[in-house]
């Protein structure tokens, strides 16, 4: 009977600890990451997005199927990422689709997806040493009610293997997801001035990029004709935006517009200038001559910047990593479109960890001048430069096609890296600070608060092509079929501006993802397959001998 009562005592008790045990797992909930770069842990920025999603949000994520090893890890990588999403809002559900599951037609499908906006990726397949093509849907899919975004899950990476490009699209990842989330659960507050009456690119050369801010900010069109009538009206209208964007003007301002501008930033203002100090276009060189001549610019805002530490000189930088520029040779039908080397269209790859340029692809410049960094009291960042291999020639100067024949004189790109984009930031002094003012103004500041200002020395870094007349992706090459990162660098660099840190920060978390050496695989395959089959049969015959021998052991000894 005690025998009983123990045996009893002890199941009890053990249903009791698993009981407590159910309880305490139910109501105090944990996941635990052991990654070194924490890769499955989400940033407080993502957690505070998704923390306002009180209905249903349904990605869609259209990586399924057969894939090569590295779109397997983005594939494994991208689920537990939203495991983890889900995880801290349960309203977050997903779910994998292969788009080719039903037998569909694999071109008619991807014609699909290129008419909504997502570009289907074409990879080469290695196998046995044969090389096959394949399509593949990087993308997702976020619903919520009547509102859809795509989010891209692979990044375009100028000269970059698969391997390299499925790891960076990992460390993006999070990034993709919560700016996604961010479009679809949070609403726009902040005003962009887009400026206009100053020879401005045309809307249709901007239209993508103004697309592209247009889902996180208000933006309307601002001129500053008005100040010759209105000056103080003009900046009392002026103050009501948070960011000003000056996107390659090309007439000069006058002194009151440059003091409505001055005592904007004075006031607090954000300013994103794209301004040329040199007058070329690429078209100019399509005459029968084939040249062109490159001239100074004066835009009478030399003083401006000056005075807040930068010097945008009458200059052009050529370098040896550049941008081809695309030539038609034969005509009609038998016309071909090859690329050439083009040293005024530099490349700009920046190894900084500034959130607005870490892990961009490479930026697209064209008859860029070099920028001057002076010494004051406001920091500057160097976000955007040329190589070491850089060129500085002087203006006027005549430019010829026939320049992409010639062999290039390396002594001629010594001139080091050339600033091209520098971020200012902190208190600014005015301008005009003791100087005559060209107008009566109330309340003038001769010092700002903190602000910030972006300064590019090129005007077309902003400038979307065009096909049949419809504007392109911003920084897409249509002849070459290249996506330069362009409207990645000018998103990152507005975000900034405004403060948007929460997804910047997101975008500089540091992901290491390890791929095999596909050589090394291929040479050692055979060893491996074979130490799969016959290591697990020699462990198992080999504890079938230790079982039989310790069994005839025992029962001899009896």
């Amino acid at each position: 009977m005690k025998f009983q009562k123990s045996h009893f005592s002890k199941a009890f008790l053990l249903l009791l600890i698993i009981v407590v045990i159910n309880v305490i797992s139910y109501n105090f909930y944990g996941r635990f990451d052991l990654t070194a770069d924490q890769r499955y842990t989400l940033s407080e920025a993502s957690k505070e997005i998704i923390s306002k999603a009180e209905a249903p949000i349904i990605v869609d994520v259209f990586l399924e199927g057969e894939f090569p090893p590295e779109f397997r890890r983005l594939q494994a990588e991208t689920r537990q990422l939203l495991e983890e999403f889900a995880a801290v809002n349960p309203q977050i559900t997903f779910r994998f689709t292969n788009p080719l599951e039903e037998g569909g037609n694999a071109n008619e499908i991807a014609t699909q997806f290129y008419d909504m906006g997502m570009t289907p990726a074409r990879i080469n397949v290695v196998e046995n040493g044969r090389t096959s093509e394949a399509i593949v849907f990087p993308w997702a899919m976020a619903n919520f009610g009547k509102n859809s975004v795509a989010i891209p899950l692979l990044k375009n990476q100028l000269g970059a293997t698969t391997e390299d490009r499925v790891a960076a699209s990992v460390q993006q990842l999070e990034y993709a997801f919560a700016d996604a989330f961010s479009k679809l659960l949070e609403p726009k507050r902040k005003k962009i001035a887009v400026m206009r009456g100053n020879g401005e690119l045309q809307d249709r050369y901007i239209a993508d990029f103004v697309k592209s801010i247009q889902e996180y900010y208000y933006i309307a069109p601002f001129t500053l004709d008005s100040v010759a009538a209105n000056p103080q009206g003009t900046l009392a209208q002026l103050k009501e935006y948070d960011l000003v964007i000056d996107a390659k003007p090309t007439e000069p301002y006058t002194e009151a517009e440059k003091l409505v501008l001055d005592q904007y930033l004075m006031n607090g203002g954000k300013q994103l200038w794209l301004v040329e100090h040199a007058a070329m276009e690429t078209d100019s060189l399509f005459s029968p001559a084939g040249t062109a001549f490159a001239l100074p610019r004066d835009l009478n805002l030399g003083d401006y910047f000056f005075k807040y530490g930068l010097r945008i000189n009458p200059t052009l930088v050529k370098d040896l990593y550049s941008a081809p520029i695309i030539l038609a040779t034969g005509s009609g039908s038998e016309a071909q479109f090859n690329p050439y080397p083009w040293f005024y269209y530099p490349l700009s790859s920046s190894p900084s960890a500034h959130p607005i340029v870490n892990n961009l692809e490479a930026v697209k410049f064209e008859y860029a001048s070099p920028i001057d960094i002076l010494e004051n009291s406001i920091q500057k960042t160097v976000l955007l430069s040329t190589s070491p291999r850089t060129a500085v020639v002087g203006l006027p100067r005549e430019i010829s096609l026939e320049e992409i024949t010639a062999e290039p004189d390396l002594s001629e790109f010594a001139s080091g890296e050339q600033p091209l984009a520098v971020m200012l930031e902190g208190e600014f002094k005015s301008v005009y600070e003791n100087r005559v003012l060209p107008f009566e103004l109330d309340n003038f500041r001769s010092k700002s608060k903190e602000t910030k200002m972006l300064v590019i020395s090129d005007g077309d870094m902003v400038k979307n092509q065009l096909q049949q007349g419809q504007p392109l992706a911003l920084g897409f090459d249509r002849f070459t079929g290249t996506t330069y990162g362009n409207r990645e660098f000018l998103l990152n660099a507005v975000n900034y501006l405004l403060d948007d840190r929460g997804l910047l920060n997101i975008r500089s978390k540091e992901v290491k993802i390890a791929f095999l050496d596909p050589e090394k695989v291929e040479e050692s395959k055979g060893f491996w397959q074979v130490m799969n089959i016959l290591l697990p049969l020699g462990l198992l015959a080999l504890f079938a001998g230790l079982f039989g021998l310790v069994r005839k052991r025992k029962y001899t000894r009896k």
